[in-house]
């Protein structure tokens, strides 16, 4: 399929996609209550990385998962510091944007056929981004890291070696 068909494809479906969740709230006026903007803006930000996924994979353009990651991760962010009001977070949180970059890069080089690639290069990005979220979260947000914080890391940390080991045995 051209490059022209699928992005009238994508634009005819985001539209369709609109316009249903338009007729929805007029037919239904409570069924988007738990979007109420003044408690759960952030979970717009999440919809518009969402979109941009969606978007790019519609569109041919794997590489779309990149800003879609980084749209997402930080609108998730905002809607932990919204829930929790642990805004002075981001004096660490910030560190994680590159590892929401190394995720992109990794979702872009799966949907793109190159799945080896794209973890060495994702996955450094996102070790970086563990690093920094240590070093930054135990000078700025040591009450954090004291809790739940901390288990979560060295998770994802794990998570991160066995994937790489995988990926070079094979």
């Amino acid at each position: 399929m051209d490059l022209k068909r699928r992005t009238n494809l994508v634009g005819g479906l985001l539209l369709i996609l609109i316009g249903g969740a338009f007729l929805v709230a007029q037919l239904v006026p409570d069924a988007f209550a738990w979007l109420d903007p003044e408690n759960n803006w952030p979970i717009f930000i999440i919809g518009l990385g969402v979109l941009l996924l969606l978007v790019g994979l519609l569109a041919g353009v794997p590489a779309m998962a990149v800003p879609a990651c980084i749209v997402g991760g930080i609108g998730g962010l905002l809607y932990w510091q919204n829930a929790t009001g642990n805004w002075t977070s981001w004096a660490y949180t910030w560190t994680l944007i590159p590892g929401f970059v190394g995720i992109g890069v990794i979702l872009a080089g799966l949907f793109d056929g190159r799945p080896r690639q794209a973890l060495r290069e994702g996955g450094g990005s996102i070790f970086i981004s563990l690093v920094l979220f240590t070093i930054f979260g135990f000078i700025f947000g040591r009450e954090a890291f004291q809790g739940i914080l901390w288990p979560i890391l060295l998770i994802a940390l794990g998570v991160l070696v066995l994937l790489r080991t995988i990926f070079r045995l094979r």
